[in-house]
């Protein structure tokens, strides 16, 4: 895993300062390609995983010099790419799979990509027609930001990189700010600043003269490809064992140490039962926070201690007191380039700082089972639409209101207050209702008159819907839920902050329930097998008994245990206090400070749960103090 950084059209030699930035993400080796006479430039910074030698280093050109590939991720299946090049003759001098893809693009041109099992970010400057190619994987497990302005283009892994270019200019994208304060995460390719975008997850460009000459998707979901005959139960049951086992098996090459996160739940059992196949003594980490908790939070520890007994594995305990986290909300912000409101980014960091002290640099996760197999709770309350979706409306809209007034410190009714979050809208936009975390009515009411002029009509909706409307009409609601699971709250949220926070520690992560052909054989199992009533991922539950106990698969299901609802009371207030204090709003310009103080006024009273509503806008202003003031 690694960090790549380019600019085309502009000053190339800043790429060599820009890089430093992303050190973190490539401890072992820094390399630069620098070419005026085109204005091309190119960093890479290495963690070293498949070819320790020199013969990986990057950017990697080709024997005649005219091409020139950077890199970040892993290639899977390279092994078999490679022979199949040797047959036709091609002479390779190292091991790694920056090589092959190097090889592929100098056979075929951009349509290798269909042929990659892999997780990466790419790109290619091929002088031959002064054109350059970028493309990232299909689920967006690594990032890629670029920006476009001024006949010159610009990419990198991560935004700190690029805003250390003096062509991007640091202005605000109103829309984005709407959409991480409704989500707690940003769908779609917006960023915090507006002249910077994400390149999309499956998407590829040519670039010629600093402009976009041509975009395009070239991975698309299965949901999307076609409707394929619907598998049985004795297939469904026993093709995700045989995939799931394959994913894990292959994505355990490396030549450097490798482990596991384990947090007791069923996504990353099941890894770790598979990965032991190949390595028994696969040494596995899981956290464990000491100190108060919210009410309704259920501790990991106790089951992953549990299955690591059951394997028979090594279990690796970071106990962090939950001030900790608290206290490193500054830093996580910091690392992750955006805004985020999830503190379950910093288990990710911890983690991977153990396993790095210990000599590990890849660890594989658990991360996909829920978007692929259903597990949240929003996919249970999806079910449960069917039997009062017959209700008027008006009235649907009345039991939405009282719900609203039931009390917030019980975990049951604020579960269920939640639950009924939006139950007056109908079709698509309750689908995607589901999602949010704040409504648009409450954060009108946060925002500055400038602000709201900026947004314009603008929804922060928008690209879910849009992403959505192709399906619409030939596929389940559940399907079409999936589907935004996996183009969204993956790639935009989950894989997001285990990538920025893994590598943080020098940590490369993979996530077997994203290899491809797991995620395509997922979508030809019926929705009854998936989501079976109130039981979520029933099809891996039953996969998975013959290796995993009992009390361990259907065991409750939890998220990231932080007590928030104490934080924003204690160990928050002098934060809340600070950042969103009156004179700093005002300063910013964002919101309205008196709305903002009269919010905290309500949460502390317990008259509503606006503590990830707070999290998040003091995600934002420790952004904005980070790297705009």
């Amino acid at each position: 895993m690694c960090g790549i950084i380019g600019i085309f059209g502009d000053d190339p030699d800043v790429v060599k300062k820009a890089s430093l930035l992303l050190e973190h993400r490539g401890p072992d080796d820094h390399g630069l390609f620098v070419d005026k006479f085109f204005g091309i430039g190119l960093g890479h910074t290495r963690l070293s995983i498949l070819d320790t030698s020199s013969h990986g280093h990057q950017p990697m050109l080709s024997k005649d010099g005219k091409v020139v590939l950077v890199f970040n991720g892993e290639i899977y299946n390279f092994r078999e790419l490679r022979d199949t090049l040797k047959e036709k003759n091609y002479k390779f001098d190292g091991e790694s799979d920056s090589e092959v893809l190097l090889c592929l693009y100098l056979l075929e041109g951009k349509d290798f990509l269909s042929k990659l099992n892999g997780i990466f970010a790419l790109a290619i400057w091929d002088s031959r027609d002064k054109s350059l190619f970028i493309a990232r994987d299909g689920l967006g497990v690594k990032p890629l930001y670029y920006a476009a302005s001024n006949n010159s283009f610009s990419f990198s892994s991560e935004i700190k990189a690029l805003l250390q270019l003096s062509s991007i200019e640091k202005k605000i994208d109103e829309e984005s700010i709407n959409r991480y304060l409704s989500f707690l995460w940003c769908p779609g390719k917006g960023t915090p600043i507006k002249s910077v975008c994400k390149l999309l997850p499956g998407e590829a460009m040519i670039i010629k003269d600093g402009i976009v000459k041509n975009r395009w998707i070239w991975y698309q979901l299965p949901v999307f490809t076609g409707i394929l005959p619907d598998l049985c139960k004795k297939k469904s049951l026993s093709g995700v064992t045989e995939y799931l086992r394959q994913a894990v098996h292959r994505q355990m090459v490396s030549d450097v140490p490798l482990g596991a996160f384990l947090s007791g739940g069923l996504d990353s059992s099941s890894i770790v039962a598979f990965a032991r196949e190949m390595n028994p003594d696969l040494r596995c980490f899981t956290i464990d926070i000491i100190g108060k908790q919210d009410k309704g939070v259920i501790n990991d520890l106790p089951y992953a201690q549990k299955v690591a007994k059951h394997l028979n594995v090594p279990l690796e305990v970071v106990s962090v007191d939950s001030n900790k986290i608290a206290q490193n909300l500054e830093y996580m912000v910091a690392q992750l380039d955006e805004p985020l409101a999830d503190p379950a980014a910093l288990n990710v960091f911890y983690i991977s700082q153990l396993a790095r002290k210990q000599g590990i640099k890849v660890l594989l996760s658990g991360v996909g089972g829920d978007d692929l197999f259903t597990g949240y709770r929003r996919h249970h309350a999806l079910q449960l639409q069917k039997y009062w979706s017959w209700i008027p409306q008006g009235i649907r809209v009345g039991i939405e209101r009282e719900a609203k007034k039931l009390s917030v410190s019980n975990p049951f009714q604020r579960k269920l207050t939640k639950f009924l979050n939006g139950a007056g809208l109908e079709g698509i936009d309750r689908l995607v209702n589901y999602f949010r975390w704040a409504d648009d009515s409450l954060l009108r009411t946060l925002y500055s008159k400038e602000f709201i002029d900026n947004l314009g009509q603008s929804s922060a909706e928008d690209p879910m819907v849009d992403f959505i409307m192709p399906i619409i009409h030939n596929r389940t609601p559940l399907e079409q839920m999936l589907a935004l699971e996996q183009r969204f709250f993956l790639a935009d949220h989950n894989l997001n902050y285990t990538d920025k926070m893994s590598m943080a520690a020098g940590v490369e992560v993979r996530v077997p329930f994203l290899d491809i052909d797991l995620v395509n054989f997922s979508a030809r199992i019926p929705n009854k097998y998936k989501q079976k009533g109130s039981t979520g991922k029933w099809v891996l539950k039953k996969a998975m008994e013959p290796y995993l106990p009992k009390e361990v698969i259907y065991r409750p299901k939890t998220g990231f245990g932080v007590p928030l609802r104490r934080w924003m009371q204690y160990e928050l207030r002098e934060m809340l206090g600070d950042l969103l204090s009156a004179e700093s709003l005002q300063r910013r310009g964002l919101f309205e400070p008196t709305a903002v103080q009269g919010l905290i006024a309500v949460n502390d009273s317990g008259k509503v749960d606006a503590s990830y509503t707070l999290l998040s806008l003091l995600c934002i202003e420790i952004w904005c103090r980070t790297y705009l003031d």
